[in-house]
Order: C-alpha cells, then sequence, then structure tokens
C-alpha cells in the first residue's frame, strides 16, 4: 500500500518519555525509561542515514536525569536538584555520534535555547547571570543578548486537534471520538485517531496522498484513554511511536 521509505524502525526496552530533534546535524535523541528498574538511557539516531548512533547509553546517575535539549552534534543532559524536585539543576555533554561524554557541570542550568547555543546560569549565583555557552565544552563565552540570541526554528510540526474534517475519504475504522489528529503537508493528509476494536481502544495513523490512503499504521492498542499526538513532522520525514516503545521515521 505504502510508497514512503521506511528509514528508521528503532525498538526500546522501556517506554520512550521524550525526543529532541537537532535541527543542524539532524539528529534524533530519545530519552527512554524503565520505571520498574528506575533506570532512564538515552538513544541517537540520524535522520539523514538513518543509523542508529548508539542506544541504551547511561550516565552516572541512572534515574534522575533527562534530555534539556540538542545542538550541533550534542545532546545536553540535566541532572534533578533533588529526588522530590522537578527543578533542573546540572548539565552533562554528550556527543551525539560517539556518544563520548564531553563535558559535565553540577553547578549550571539551563535556561533556553538559542540560534547561537544553550543559554545557562550559574545556580549558585543571585540574582541569575545568563550567558551562552560553547556546548562542546561548557565554557562560558559571553552575556547572552536577546537581541541576536534568539529562538532557532526546529522546523518540527505539531499536529492539531481537530474536527475530522468532512471531505476526508472514508477511514477504514469508525473514530471513537470526533476530534482528531491531523496535519496537511504538500500532497499528503496525516491523521491520527481512536477507534475500538474487540471493545479496546487502539490509536491508528492514516496518510492519504491526494485523497487516496497509501499508508496506515497502530500507533497504540489495548490503551484505556484518549492518547495524546504521537507523530510530529519534521522537515520531510514523519516521526511517530508505536505503543511507545518504538520509533518509527518515514521519509515522505
Amino acid at each position: 500500500m505504502t510508497e514512503l521509505k521506511l528509514l528508521v524502525a528503532e525498538h526500546f526496552e522501556g517506554q520512550i518519555w521524550r525526543m529532541e530533534v537537532d535541527h543542524i546535524s539532524h539528529t534524533l535523541f530519545a530519552e527512554i525509561r524503565q520505571t520498574e528498574d528506575r533506570k532512564v538511557s538515552f538513544a541517537s539516531i540520524s535522520l539523514v542515514s538513518g543509523k542508529t548512533y548508539f542506544k541504551n547509553y547511561t550516565v552516572d546517575e541512572t534515574w534522575l536525569t533527562g534530555i534539556e535539549t540538542a545542538y550541533n552534534e550534542v545532546l545536553l543532559l540535566h541532572y534533578y536538584q533533588a529526588a522530590s524536585s522537578p527543578a533542573h539543576k546540572g548539565l552533562a555533554a554528550v556527543n551525539a555520534v560517539t556518544g563520548q561524554l564531553l563535558w559535565h557541570n553540577f553547578n549550571y542550568s539551563f535556561d533556553q535555547l538559542t540560534v547561537n547555543g544553550p543559554i545557562v546560569f550559574d545556580s549558585r549565583m543571585q540574582p541569575p547571570q545568563y550567558k551562552l555557552a560553547d556546548i562542546t565544552t561548557g565554557a562560558q563565552l559571553r552575556s547572552y543578548n536577546p537581541v541576536i540570541d534568539v529562538t532557532p526554528d526546529n522546523h518540527i510540526i505539531v499536529p492539531q486537534s481537530t474536527p475530522l474534517p468532512t471531505d476526508l475519504p472514508k477511514l477504514p475504522v469508525e473514530p471513537y471520538h470526533n476530534n482528531v489528529h491531523y496535519v496537511e503537508y504538500n500532497n499528503y493528509r496525516i491523521v491520527s485517531l481512536h477507534a475500538l476494536w474487540a471493545g479496546q481502544l487502539r490509536q491508528y495513523l492514516y496518510i492519504f496522498n491526494n485523497n487516496q490512503l497509501i499508508f496506515e499504521d497502530i500507533l497504540n492498542t489495548n490503551i484505556q484513554k484518549l492518547q495524546p499526538e504521537a507523530f510530529v513532522l519534521y522537515r520531510n520525514q514523519l516521526i511517530y511511536l508505536k505503543d511507545k516503545v518504538e520509533i518509527t521515521v518515514l521519509n515522505l
């Protein structure tokens, strides 16, 4: 049925908690959590070649860490101030291709990502002094300048929650709820929705080209409630999750 090219189909042992795209190197990062064992690991995947650079990557802190941002072939991780606090404190930078730990600083905290790199501050200093940091070394380069340190365009399109378009061709399943997640891209119309199958909710993905169904997949099975959007568009690629444990990337 499909005329689309499958670039990535990567399965993980835990749940995919968060994804981040480095829009400079076109690298996809994933944070995977195994809540029963309280373990967190990370993965890095090229959105150019489809190659998985690394997966099951861990740092010394095996639970209280997560993805902060990504920039120019570097994954920036954060630590937590305390086990009972959502506040972030401390940063570690990892090379996107080799997995090499480039640097870490337990006093740095992340503020925002700009076109020139990350803005950080030393959590020991009050009031905070925001600095542009070199993401490959952790060195503070200069003070944050909002005029030139602007937010980058990450080229990510998130689907909108909207009533099912009335001009969409008949779907293979009957939607459980009228609202769907929907986006139009070039000649493609992409929709994800929920439907009942054997009394259980499932989440489906459909892709139409010029109103012809060319691709379909099941995103979640045996779920108890309506799920949030499970796909995004990045440049000419569709990135989506399957049962929260597999990343699939299609070239459109």
